[in-house]
């Protein structure tokens, strides 16, 4: 047990519920900008297709980084 009283009840933190909505709206804003482009991405190649689907499913996920360690920390850099 610590000495403060403070570390034994923590108060839950209002930027990880913040942070998991602002997950959501990027993965909807993602999805709304990929689908938008299905008109021009549906005339390619079958292949090419699958490959900007598959870098696309994979992009979105760079944002999160950042987003994760505001969520956790407080801050949006090291």
């Amino acid at each position: 047990m610590s000495q403060d009283p403070a570390q034994d009840n923590p108060q839950p933190s209002w930027r990880k519920p913040v942070g998991m909505l602002l997950i959501l709206m990027l993965i909807a804003a993602w999805t709304a900008i990929i689908v938008s482009l299905s008109p021009w991405v549906g005339v390619w190649p079958v292949l090419v297709q699958g490959i900007f689907y598959l870098v696309a499913g994979i992009v979105w996920i760079l944002p999160l980084k950042p987003l994760l360690r505001w969520m956790e920390l407080g801050t949006w850099r090291r």
